[in-house]
């Protein structure tokens, strides 16, 4: 993924797109907002005293926001993106990675233990043939996978037990 923008000089004219990559060069690791940040302000031939005075900011926080030692608040985060030129979608992605889940633009890991347990009971076929697992019980408890987390494969086979005798015992 890379940040797009370009750059104006002072009498209004637009010169070349400048790219800025959110993945490290050598390594592919994952850019820290301050490295974007630094990287972009360099760009602009700005000083962090100057981009401070524009984002109204002291000089010694902006020198905190490209160590990464401080995360922005969301005004700031506007304010960042409109004086450097960059999405402020990508800044806020940056800022706050932990809310690519609540965007959905990450699979949880425990979503991806729940499916792997899912996987892994779907594909028993010796267990699922020795305990009769029936089309309709399959349905029931791949609801029950819906509800909520179920960590291993053999949890599958406890449940279909349990509700297996909780109905024999109704008879």
């Amino acid at each position: 993924m890379t940040l797009s923008s370009t750059l104006t000089s002072a009498n209004g004219s637009v010169s070349r797109p400048v790219e800025l990559a959110v993945k490290g060069k050598s390594t592919g690791t994952r850019r820290s907002l301050g490295a974007v940040l630094r990287q972009r302000r360099r760009s602009l031939g700005l000083t962090q005293v100057e981009l401070s005075k524009r984002l109204k900011v002291k000089p010694s926080y902006v020198g905190f926001l490209e160590s990464d030692r401080r995360r922005p608040s969301l005004p700031l985060l506007s304010r960042l993106a409109n004086t450097l030129e960059l999405k402020p979608e990508v800044l806020f992605l940056l800022a706050h990675p932990e809310e690519k889940e609540l965007l959905g633009m990450r699979r949880r890991s425990s979503q991806v233990r729940d499916d792997e347990a899912w996987r892994g009971f779907k594909a028993n076929k010796r267990l699922l043939a020795r305990y009769g697992v029936k089309p309709k019980e399959f349905k029931v408890l791949l609801q029950v996978k819906l509800l909520g987390k179920v960590s291993a494969p053999r949890d599958f086979f406890y449940i279909l037990n349990t509700i297996r005798q909780a109905l024999q015992d109704e008879k």
